[in-house]
């Protein structure tokens, strides 16, 4: 989604038919998993992309079609393993592509919804009479649209599927919801990581986490390690206390913490507000025999044990980092796994079955 709305609303502003192609499920090996993306115009133009190969090409020409006769298609595609990689499908597999023309009034909300980088989840009916329909429920606003034919039973239901998989923060799935075969469309915002401390190894971190689409904020009360030339393109650079800043940032579930400073005067502070918070990773760079001073520390004061049992530390992944650059891929690549992680059972728990 992220990939192709800028595209898409400008060709809805200049007026041209656009139909848009969502992975609907795979099975086997895929460059692009359920939920990715491509929009179509007329004049054989697109943007995102449904999987690497000539797999593009073929429903493009379903995608133009659907604009003609205003009919979503569920497409299938299965290749071998000999011709996969003629068809971008790398080690052989399976990939069913649900094609419909844009509906204008859902694009709106979702657009709306991606533009304010808040998370939302669509509910499609993509076989039988019901193709097509659905609902969008966006998690700041509620249900922001529905199609007019769903009946009273189904809305409920769609809507009901939808506000789950946004709590359960499930990832795109096909499944099965009051007897219809939908596709559950979750767009997860851009994340956030909190940095803690401005020394050299944030300063990597915070390059390579604008590289994975992170929005970064760096926190250090010692001005002279947080500044701009150190710190180029972060959302906000703060001087105040973490434990400050942390409680006005209304941490979720898409912010990810790493405390950096191996100072207790900052680090304790900002683990009592991060610790009890929807924050899914909460790193700590410091030895074991630092650690359990801290556990001590924080004990003492009153955080639940469960809280502290949280804390990632030592920090990152173990490859064996030696310079900054090491240590900060190690931190994101473990920050990936965690946000990678599998997510909840889909609603009524059927999830990328093959097609009949």
């Amino acid at each position: 989604m992220r990939d192709i709305v800028d595209t898409v609303d400008r060709w809805l502003q200049e007026g041209k038919p656009v139909a848009l192609a969502t992975v609907a499920a795979t099975w086997g090996s895929s460059p692009r998993q359920a939920g990715a993306k491509m929009a179509i115009t007329t004049g054989m133009a697109m943007v995102g992309s449904v999987s690497g190969g000539c797999v593009e090409s073929a429903v493009m020409e379903q995608a133009l079609e659907s604009i003609q006769d205003c009919t979503p298609r569920l497409l299938h595609y299965g290749v071998s393993d000999n011709s996969a990689w003629e068809v971008g499908l790398a080690c052989g597999g399976k990939v069913s592509i649900y094609v419909e023309p844009l509906n204008h009034d859902w694009w709106t909300a979702a657009a709306i919804a991606a533009h304010h980088n808040r998370a939302a989840a669509t509910v499609t009916v993509i076989a039988g009479k019901a193709s097509g329909q659905k609902i969008l429920v966006d998690a700041g606003c509620g249900v922001t649209f529905s199609s007019s034919s769903l009946d009273p039973t189904q809305l409920e239901a769609l809507a009901k599927a939808a506000t789950q998989a946004l709590h359960n923060q499930c990832k795109t799935v096909r499944t099965t919801v009051n007897g219809l075969d939908v596709l559950v469309d979750v767009f997860r915002p851009d994340p956030r990581l909190v940095i803690i401390g401005g020394a050299h190894v944030a300063q990597a971190l915070s390059r390579l986490a604008q590289v994975l689409g992170y929005q970064v904020i760096v926190i250090d009360p010692r001005s002279a390690f947080a500044t701009d030339e150190r710190f180029p393109g972060v959302s906000l650079l703060a001087h105040e206390y973490p434990d400050k800043v942390l409680s006005g940032l209304a941490l979720d579930a898409v912010t990810y913490i790493a405390i950096l400073t191996h100072d207790p005067k900052i680090d304790d502070p900002a683990l009592r507000v991060a610790l009890p918070s929807p924050a899914p990773y909460v790193g700590v760079m410091s030895s074991k025999r630092t650690h359990q001073l801290r556990v001590e520390r924080l004990t003492r004061e009153g955080v639940d044990p469960a809280l502290i049992e949280r804390i990632r530390t030592p920090i990152g992944l173990s490859i064996g980092a030696q310079s900054p650059e090491e240590i900060a891929l190690s931190i994101m690549a473990e920050i990936v796994a965690t946000r990678n992680a599998p997510s909840q059972p889909s609603p009524e728990g059927r999830e990328n079955e093959a097609p009949s």
